[in-house]
């Protein structure tokens, strides 16, 4: 083969892989506004108003693109949702890249990315820390396959950096650092341990993510209580129960591929230089496992498995007879995109929400729900307010149960005047009360048992509802709004006891 015939080839590779996410892109893009923002969102947008190195919940990246999507769109939801969509959509060309460099023609490449193209339509719908999360992992993953194939140790300075801003957006990082370094003691790769790159690699990784770490020890390392905490109630309430069975769910009818990608890195000849990249899967499944992580927190890993799925498959199929060479790459295929549209159908916001359909990607995924009704629920508010007299009004505030309610009311509370939310959850509890105290509170998130305890007098004034009669956390588990005055206590004794993790 000739040098323009392997550059047309890449050049057709690259077009198809530009072409697939661009596709995922376009249809966030289309899809993104539909219902509106859920209530992650809401506390990732209120955040990114406050601009830190840290926040309780998760490190400063996503807040800083949620800084970056209200510069340039406003509170657009399909602006504050388009760099979470990016990064997934660049993920699905890494993916196919990744198999380029494991030695895949065009179809495997354009394979492995559609594999990947699943969990990008899920995690791209939403602006939250698993888009970027992934994409730092993926482009770990390729840069560290061109490591293996190169076996050019510059290549640990990408690789450094890219954990660095990887732990800058979520901890979970540290595992990929882990199965990284697993790979490179029990490999051929060790021999790189003598290598000033490698070390080179690690201080640009602590470098990028010493502002966090600054932030952690400053208060007082807040987020390892808050993912203690969130971690116990996972395993209390089973969201971890059933971690490799949601391995099924994330893969589908992907999983023989991802399973050729093991075998591809494990027992397969061409797959013999790229062992260490077989721990970038391996090692997670088994931390995860072990620490009873939830499911999706796997997910970064599969792109790996896909790309040397397809690349151990095209080769499996040119030695099989015409046949079946004939019939697999259909099959595989077929495969792939009954995988895509289910995620379509179940995770993009495509149905309008009183449909039937949407009914049902409402079961399947409760995210949904927990996006419609929140500028119902602040008019309500308003309305509450607006009944109370002048000398009320005056000392007057709003204390949430949750990070959605409160993220809500500062989003949309601006256009009928109602003060910031007051909020003792993750970050907002930072926030405090305001100055003076109010006196006069509508209290939602909480129960009458709660306004009973804390205050001298509460009455029930409401209940919170959405015009579509969607069930979800709102309106199922803390619908009441109470109207409360004078808290028993004093503030600040109040406020320290206040603090809660969610």
């Amino acid at each position: 083969m000739t040098t323009n015939d392997r550059n047309g080839r890449r050049d057709r590779g690259l077009v198809i892989l530009l072409a697939l996410a661009t596709a995922v892109l376009f249809i966030h893009l289309m899809t993104g506004g539909s219902y509106g923002f859920h209530r992650d969102e809401l506390a990732t947008l209120d955040d990114a108003r406050h601009l830190a190195w840290g926040y309780v919940a998760y490190p400063p990246i996503t807040p800083f693109f949620g800084w970056m999507s209200l510069k340039l769109f406003g509170a657009s939801l399909t602006g504050f949702r388009f760099f979470a969509a990016a990064s997934t959509s660049v993920a699905v060309i890494l993916t196919g890249l990744m198999a380029r460099e494991l030695g895949g023609k065009s179809g495997a490449q354009a394979l492995a990315a559609s594999a990947a193209i699943p969990f990008a339509l899920g995690a791209g719908s939403l602006m939250q820390y698993v888009s970027f999360d992934y994409l730092a992992w993926v482009a770990c993953s390729y840069f560290f396959v061109r490591l293996c194939k190169t076996r050019d140790p510059r290549w640990w300075l990408a690789i450094g950096g890219c954990i660095g801003l990887g732990m800058l957006t979520k901890c979970s990082m540290l595992v990929f650092a882990l199965a990284i370094a697993t790979g490179v003691v029990f490999t051929d790769l060790r021999t790189h341990l003598r290598s000033k790159w490698l070390w080179f690699g690690v201080a640009a990784s602590l470098l990028v993510f010493l502002p966090n770490l600054i932030w952690q020890i400053q208060n007082n390392f807040v987020s390892v209580d808050f993912l203690r905490h969130i971690h116990e109630r996972d395993v209390r309430i089973g969201r971890t129960k059933n971690f490799l069975p949601d391995q099924l769910e994330l893969t589908m009818f992907t999983l023989p591929l991802a399973i050729l990608g093991l075998c591809f890195y494990f027992a397969c000849k061409a797959g013999r230089p790229f062992r260490a990249v077989g721990c970038l899967y391996v090692i997670p499944l088994i931390t995860f496992l072990a620490a009873k992580g939830r499911g999706y927190y796997l997910a970064p890993a599969y792109p790996v498995l896909y790309s040397g799925g397809a690349v151990f498959g095209a080769e499996l199929i040119r030695n099989l007879r015409s046949v079946w060479r004939l019939s697999l790459p259909g099959l595989a295929w077929a495969s792939v995109m009954m995988t895509i549209s289910f995620a379509a159908a179940f995770f993009v916001p495509m149905a309008p929400v009183d449909s039937g359909w949407a009914r049902r990607a409402f079961k399947v995924n409760e995210d949904f729900r927990e996006e419609i009704g929140w500028p119902e629920l602040v008019h309500k508010l308003a309305q509450v307010r607006d009944s109370l007299g002048a000398a009320e009004r005056s000392r007057f505030g709003i204390l949430a149960g949750n990070y959605g309610e409160a993220g809500a009311i500062n989003l949309y509370g601006k256009k009928y005047g109602l003060p910031e939310a007051i909020c003792g959850t993750n970050s907002f509890w930072a926030r405090g009360y305001g100055d003076p105290p109010p006196e006069t509170l509508i209290v939602i998130g909480f129960s009458g048992e709660f306004g009973d305890r804390y205050f001298e007098s509460c009455e029930m004034v409401g209940y919170i509802t959405n015009k579509y009669g969607v069930a979800n956390e709102e309106t199922t588990d803390h619908s009441d709004i109470l109207l409360c005055r004078h808290l028993r206590q004093s503030w600040p004794e109040f406020w320290k006891t206040f603090r809660r993790y969610g």
